[in-house]
């Protein structure tokens, strides 16, 4: 790992699953979703120049994942493959000491082990930022999760979901899930927030 000490920082930017098979190509892109990207650039380099923490998902499964079971046999962002890749805007800001980049197999992020090992050592974060796609699977169900690790481990910490940087695919049709997702995140005590 980069970045030896973990404590150090107070704050974690979640870059969700900005990768090119939402994004880009695949059966489960949305170009629409493109529109978000700059709003989480400005965020990502407000978190470097505070010299806080910034972790990119990735979503990457192999070619036998049962995640494609659960969505109509949807294969996508297969290990090796450019959808599993992020997008090119958010590239430079990969390798950066201040980030870390993490594959996950599932709709939560939080069931990556890699993420998981990370967010032990944190210790110190008091907030966390959520940004990325697609609002209403990865982003509810990793932000669900982290919210109910930190209350199991009664670490008090602010969860801010951006709704100016975040999206999903195909959103007008899935209007109903999107809101859903809002309500019940902001039922959890999930803070829902926009740029002023």
């Amino acid at each position: 790992m980069k970045i030896k000490n973990l404590r150090v920082y107070e704050k974690c930017l979640i870059v969700v699953d900005m990768v090119n098979g939402f994004v880009r190509e695949g059966v489960l892109h949305d170009k629409k979703i493109a529109n978000v990207i700059p709003r989480q650039i400005e965020l990502i380099k407000q978190y470097n120049e505070e010299e806080q923490l910034v972790i990119f998902i990735k979503d990457t499964h192999d070619e036998n994942a049962v995640e494609f079971k659960r969505f109509g046999n949807t294969k996508h962002c297969v290990e090796g493959t450019t959808e599993a890749n992020l997008v090119d805007e958010l590239l430079p800001y990969e390798t950066l000491d201040n980030t870390f980049s993490i594959e996950k197999n599932s709709t939560s992020f939080m069931e990556s082990p890699k993420f998981r090992m990370i967010v032990e050592q944190l210790t110190n974060v008091k907030t966390y930022d959520v940004v990325g796609c697609c609002t209403d699977i990865c982003d509810f169900n990793g932000v669900m999760g982290l919210a109910n690790y930190c209350d199991e481990w009664n670490m008090d910490v602010v969860i801010n979901l951006h709704q100016d940087a975040v999206a999903t695919y195909s959103e007008e049709d899935r209007s109903k899930y999107v809101d859903a997702a809002y309500l019940l995140m902001e039922q959890q005590g999930i803070k829902l927030v926009r740029k002023k």
